[in-house]
């Protein structure tokens, strides 16, 4: 395993530009895309947050890439910009299909693809399930082996109603929490407040416990039995203090990809290392991408 030089904290994520609206999958999705100011890009990548972010968990990052690549985002179906309609499904199976769906509405043969959290477990999806073509897979911290789902996500799964209906004061300081607590509790306040900030009004209050209700692990199993056929090089990712998803998950994950991929380690970091350190989450990419096959 190697590890890049520990870098300081990223304070609040630079702004990334309005997002496009396109409809793919029966779904609105909000999109974004970054391009080099000066230059030809390089290649395509794509970029998959997790829950309960949005694109901006991977604004610095994103911003950084730009200078070489044309860099893709988008926000899931009920996180961040996208709507947050109840009739729309939030579950990995939704979402692996509307990301498919997105790559070709996109035109993008063979992406680089990055991704954190369930982002990881969307795009393994569209790969193994959906038939979606990359070029390289760059996994970090992802939502993917058993277990997963804490304590809270149950209680939320069983009560759902109840947490919907709680008082909007409460809602946002145990969001601000749950929030918080994934970086350890070592991310600035602003930081933590543009996290939130989606989610405080009636409809994002609603869309937080639907979206923690709808998350199951029966949805990544299908994936975990087909994790041997991927079919392009990937890399593995891991902040070494994730206090979500076990450290020790990174080389289980290794040992299922084919070739075993090596592990890149964050020393200290937390579940939201794309924030906490985007300097090195950045580098570690960016030293990943140039040696994956050009499109």
């Amino acid at each position: 395993m190697t590890s890049p030089p520990a870098m300081a904290s990223s304070s609040t994520p630079p702004l990334l530009p309005e997002p496009v609206f396109v409809d793919v999958a029966g779904a609105r999705v909000a999109t974004y895309l970054l391009v080099p100011a000066d230059r030809e890009p390089v290649a395509d990548v794509v970029l998959c947050h997790g829950t309960p972010w949005s694109v901006q968990v991977w604004a610095p990052v994103a911003l950084a890439l730009s200078q070489e690549y044309r860099v893709f985002l988008w926000d899931m179906p009920g996180y961040g910009a996208s709507p947050k309609d109840a009739a729309q499904p939030v579950d990995l199976v939704a979402q692996r299909e509307r990301f498919a769906a997105l790559l070709r509405h996109w035109s993008l043969d063979r992406p680089h693809v990055v991704a954190h959290d369930i982002g990881g477990a969307v795009a393994l999806g569209a790969h193994l399930l959906e038939d979606a073509d990359l070029a390289s897979l760059f996994l970090l911290d992802i939502v993917m082996l058993d277990p997963w789902g804490s304590p809270f996500f149950r209680l939320v799964a069983e009560n759902e109603p109840v947490f919907a209906a709680i008082p909007g004061p409460l809602h946002a300081a145990l969001t601000r929490e749950y929030i918080a607590g994934a970086a350890n509790h070592d991310l600035p306040a602003e930081a933590i407040e543009m996290l939130t900030e989606p989610w405080l009004d009636d409809v994002g209050q609603a869309a937080f416990y639907r979206q923690i209700a709808q998350l199951s692990p029966a949805h990544t199993r299908p994936v975990v039995s087909r994790l041997g056929e991927v079919r392009c090089p990937v890399r593995v990712g891991w902040a070494t203090d994730d206090p979500w998803i076990p450290f020790e998950q990174a080389a289980r994950l290794s040992a299922a990809l084919p070739g075993a991929p090596e592990v890149v380690e964050f020393p200290g970091r937390g579940h939201l290392v794309p924030l906490e350190d985007a300097d090195a989450v950045g580098r570690a990419v960016r030293q990943w991408l140039p040696a994956q096959p050009r499109q």
